[in-house]
C-alpha cells in the first residue's frame, strides 16, 4: 500500500482542500501517514499571503526532501500558483500543481514515477471561470466540518496577493453544496462552517441565486443539520435579505466574522476596501438590532503604510464603540507584488508592535465584557477535545470557547451547559458545568 503524508500551511480553505486531496489519494489505495514519517509521496499545501508564508512553505518542502530523498515531493496551493518557477528551482521538488487541477495530481505523480522528469502543472488561474468540485465526505477532525462554497476574489485590496493566487470569484453549484452538507451530517457532524476565499460573495457570479437563498435551502433541505456558521462575510455582503434570513433561522449561529481591517476611512481608501466606516456602523447596528446577543469577531491590520496615530485611534475608538466580541490583530506585513508593498511611509516595526499590543488589550477586555453577559445562562456546546483531566473544550453557538466536565462519548454532540464563570483568556475562567437532565428540562 503506497503512503502519502500531508503538510498544510495557511487558511481554513487550504485545510479543507488538503482533506479533499486526501480523498483522491484514498480512492487510489494510499494510506495516510504523519508528515514526519517516511512516505512514498509528500504533499505540501502552501500559503503565500505574506512573504513569511513563502519562506515557511520552502522550509517545509526542504524538510520533506531531507526526510525521504526517494519520495515524490508534490507542492500545491497558493505559493505554488504564484511562484511555480521558484518552487521548481528547489532541488528535489518533483510535481507542482497550483490552486486548480488538483484532480490531475495523481496522474502527474504516476507520470513522474515513469519519466523521472519534474512536472510543472500550473496554469493561468485568471482564465478559470468554473468552480473546481472537490468532495470531502468526512474530516480528520471529528467535531466541526468545513464546507467550501466558493473560490476566488474580485476585490484586489492593495495589501493582498490572493486574487492572483486564487483567481476571480467562482461559486459552487447549490445542489453540490446541499448534497455535500447532507453527506457531512450523515457522517455525524452537527455543525457545518461555510468557507471560501470570499465566502460572503457566494452567488455574486450567478443569476437569480445568492447567499441568503443558499442559507435557506441548507436549513430546509439538509436533514439533521444543527448549526450553520459562516466563516467570514464582508460588511457589503450583509444585505437586508441576509440579515433577515439569519434572524429567522433556527440553525444559523449567533456569530459573524466581519473583517474590518481598519476603522479609518482614509486608511480604507489606501487599502482599496469597498466600504466606509459609516456604512460598516449602519450594518452592525442593523445586525445587532435583529440579533440581540450576536458575537461579532473581526480582523484588523495595524500599521498599514502611512497610518498616523490619529488614524489608528479612529480604529481603536470604532472597535471600542461597537463592542466587537474578539479581534484577530495583525501587524501590516509587506507582500511582494502588491501595491501596498511599494507605498511610501512604511511604518516602523516598533510602532506597529506597540499598536498591536494596545488593540490586543482592548480585544481581551471586550471579549471578557461580551462573555460576562452570559454568566448563569444555559448554552449549547459541542465538545471538541480534552482540555485537561476530565475537562473538555468546545464552542457555544455564539463562539464562546468554554471548558467543562465531559466524557469522550460526548465529543461531537450538542450538550447543554450552564456558564458559571466568564473570563478571558480561557485559563482565567469560562468554566461551566453540564446540566443534569432535570435541570436541563427546567432551563428549557
Amino acid at each position: 500500500m503506497p503512503s502519502v503524508a500531508f503538510h498544510t500551511l495557511g487558511c481554513k480553505v487550504n485545510h479543507y482542500e488538503t482533506e479533499a486531496i486526501w480523498q483522491l489519494f484514498k480512492e487510489e489505495g494510499y494510506e495516510r501517514v504523519e508528515y514526519d514519517s517516511i512516505a512514498d509521496v509528500y504533499v505540501i499545501n502552501t500559503c503565500t499571503v505574506t512573504n513569511t508564508g513563502d519562506k515557511k512553505s520552502r522550509q517545509v518542502i526542504r524538510r520533506a526532501i531531507r526526510k525521504n530523498p526517494d519520495g515524490v515531493i508534490c507542492v500545491t496551493g497558493c505559493y505554488a500558483q504564484t511562484s511555480p518557477a521558484e518552487i521548481m528551482a528547489i532541488p528535489g521538488v518533483d510535481v507542482v500543481v497550483g490552486t486548480q487541477d488538483r484532480r490531475k495530481m495523481l496522474t502527474y505523480i504516476e507520470e513522474y514515477k515513469q519519466e523521472r522528469q519534474p512536472i510543472n502543472g500550473v496554469t493561468n488561474i485568471m482564465k478559470n471561470r468554473v468552480y473546481e468540485e472537490l468532495d470531502v465526505p468526512a474530516f480528520t477532525d471529528r467535531t466541526r466540518a468545513s464546507l467550501k462554497i466558493q473560490e476566488g476574489c474580485n476585490n484586489f485590496c492593495t495589501f493582498c496577493i490572493i486574487p492572483w493566487a486564487r483567481g476571480l470569484m467562482r461559486s459552487r453549484d447549490p445542489e453540490e453544496v446541499i448534497h455535500q452538507a447532507q453527506q457531512l451530517v450523515d457522517a455525524g457532524y452537527k455543525e457545518i462552517v461555510l468557507t471560501g476565499i470570499h465566502t460572503g460573495g457566494y452567488g455574486e457570479d450567478m443569476k437569480d441565486y445568492n447567499l441568503a437563498m443558499l442559507l435557506k435551502d441548507l436549513e430546509q433541505k439538509v436533514k439533521g443539520l444543527k448549526r450553520i456558521r459562516i466563516s467570514s462575510i464582508e460588511a457589503s455582503q450583509l444585505t437586508d435579505e441576509v440579515i433577515e434570513v439569519i434572524d429567522q433561522s433556527k440553525i444559523v449561529v449567533r456569530h459573524l466574522h466581519i473583517p474590518l481591517q481598519s476603522g479609518s476611512n482614509t486608511v480604507l481608501k489606501r487599502m482599496r476596501r469597498k466600504y466606509t466606516m459609516e456604512f460598516f456602523a449602519e450594518r452592525l447596528e442593523k445586525l445587532k438590532k435583529a440579533l440581540p446577543g450576536l458575537a461579532v469577531t473581526s480582523d484588523v491590520i495595524v500599521g498599514f503604510p502611512g497610518e498616523t496615530e490619529d488614524e489608528f485611534m479612529e480604529t481603536y475608538n470604532f472597535i471600542n464603540e461597537h463592542k466587537f466580541s474578539e479581534l484577530h490583530v495583525f501587524p501590516y506585513s509587506k507582500r511582494t507584488g502588491t501595491p501596498a508593498a511599494r507605498m511610501d511611509d512604511q511604518i516602523d516595526e516598533d510602532i506597529k508592535n506597540e499598536r498591536v499590543h494596545r488593540l490586543i488589550e482592548l480585544s481581551n477586555q471586550l471579549a471578557k465584557e461580551y462573555s460576562s453577559q452570559f454568566e448563569n445562562e444555559v448554552l449549547e456546546v459541542i465538545p471538541e477535545e480534552i482540555y485537561q483531566d476530565d475537562l473538555y473544550v468546545g464552542y457555544t453557538d455564539n463562539y464562546l470557547k468554554v471548558v467543562f466536565p465531559a466524557t469522550e462519548d460526548m465529543v461531537g454532540k450538542l450538550v447543554k451547559v450552564k456558564l458559571t464563570k466568564a473570563g478571558y483568556p480561557l485559563n482565567e475562567g469560562q468554566f461551566v458545568r453540564v446540566l443534569e437532565e432535570e435541570e436541563e428540562k427546567a432551563a428549557i
